[in-house]
């Protein structure tokens, strides 16, 4: 074979051996759902006698893999499709039909390309916080597509539970369409939040990090609160429990306003746990969760300190910025930390932020606002060990037995390996 057929022949092989790597999107819920032909919701519509009434929570983050919404998608196809199908209406979760508003209470909506009224249920109290039995008396089914983040206290968990708690004892069913965790189904990590202390933020008692998907904390809560519900769960394809978001194929959709890329939701799980304190955790910058300061702070020995600890995974630098908006902190010049993630598998994200908060409690005792982190960790014990001057590795061994019993609770509901 002459030279240039063999380099003809390797640039071939190379070229195909290229294209063997590149791993096709995994497929979400929604995607299942249109390459089935919408079997799942054919199958509803026979068990509810020939008709489906359904009604879809999503938000921005909720399309296909063709970047169409799964609200059109059933606005359209389903509804050619599937007999009986009626689309009645959206519910939107926090920040809204489109995932834009950063608010304390959202109003009721329209969409306005199918004109179909968008319920919210992140109103002003725990009230309107919940679907109401007025609200899902006319349906026979509610559809879930959300993007999940994989924290506790991370709305969007809560309203699939009490969705499910709102249809026990009906003939109503929930559908989840799943999606991935962004940052992966292996690592569950954390400090557990204290039984008793159930809330929006905190729909069971579980880790700051769970490594669940939707799904997966859909399976969990019905069997855990024994809720006669009745729940489908279209389950991803491709999906590895080991596989963070960069690796499904996927377009990057921030699932809220304030995290906007997978750097910024590695660091979620720590970071996330400081922001009902006296500090600036970077919203109203371009880099939350990526940031943390205050103008009490001195940034060199802040930084400094917890590069000292030798925190597997990360690295500190120290930053000045100034918030914008009206985020905590706004126009104020905060002196902190920029955190730089070295290695997202060695990095135990709940556990930096119990670091951060040992050390900014040690180095400024008499402004760090330590006490208030327990809003959103929900574990006294570990607050106040803590406050004691525990060493934050410590701290979260002591919590192993909680974790340990969490995850061979959870082991049922794992729906992907």
């Amino acid at each position: 074979m002459s030279m240039c057929k063999w380099i003809c022949a390797g640039i071939l092989f190379l070229g195909l051996w290229a294209k063997a790597q590149v791993q096709s999107p995994v497929l979400n819920g929604i995607d299942v759902l249109e390459a089935d032909h919408f079997a799942p919701l054919k199958a509803l519509a026979s068990r509810h006698a020939g008709h489906l009434r359904v009604a879809l929570m999503t938000d921005q983050a909720g399309i296909d893999n063709h970047d169409r919404r799964a609200i059109d998608v059933l606005y359209s196809d389903a509804s050619a499709a599937v007999p009986g199908f009626k689309f009645v209406n959206l519910f939107s979760p926090e920040h809204g039909i489109n995932g834009v508003l950063d608010q304390h209470s959202i109003g009721n909506d329209h969409d306005a390309t199918t004109g179909l009224e968008v319920i919210s249920l992140f109103g002003a109290t725990d009230a309107q916080r919940r679907p109401s039995k007025e609200q899902l008396a006319n349906l026979d089914a509610v559809l879930i597509d959300l993007q999940d983040v994989g924290v506790h206290y991370y709305t969007y968990e809560s309203v699939v539970g009490r969705f499910l708690e709102a249809v026990a004892g009906t003939d109503i069913d929930v559908v989840v369409l799943d999606r991935p965790n962004p940052i992966g189904g292996l690592a569950v990590q954390g400090i557990v939040s204290s039984p008793g202390r159930e809330s929006y933020i905190n729909f069971i008692s579980e880790p700051v990090r769970q490594g669940m998907t939707m799904g997966e904390l859909a399976t969990y809560f019905k069997a855990v609160r024994h809720l006669d519900s009745h729940l489908t769960v279209v389950q991803m394809r491709g999906w590895k429990r080991a596989d963070w978001f960069d690796a499904t194929g996927q377009l990057w959709i921030n699932p809220s306003p304030n995290l906007r890329s997978l750097r910024q939701a590695i660091l979620y799980p720590g970071i996330g746990i400081l922001e009902r304190t006296n500090l600036s955790v970077g919203r109203g910058t371009d880099t939350p969760f990526e940031w943390l300061g205050a103008p009490w702070m001195d940034e060199r020995v802040a930084a400094a300190y917890l590069n000292a600890r030798n925190i597997p995974g990360v690295r500190f630098i120290p930053v000045q910025f100034t918030p914008g908006g009206t985020y905590p902190l706004h126009g104020q010049l905060c002196k902190g930390i920029e955190f730089i993630v070295t290695d997202r598998d060695k990095l135990d994200s709940p556990e930096l932020g119990l670091e951060v908060a040992s050390a900014l409690y040690k180095l400024f005792p008499q402004t760090f606002q330590i006490d208030k982190i327990d809003q959103l960790l929900l574990n006294q014990t570990a607050v106040q060990a803590l406050k004691a001057g525990e060493d934050p590795r410590k701290v979260t061994e002591n919590d192993r037995n909680a974790l340990e019993e969490f995850k061979r609770g959870r082991a049922a509901a794992l729906l992907y390996k």
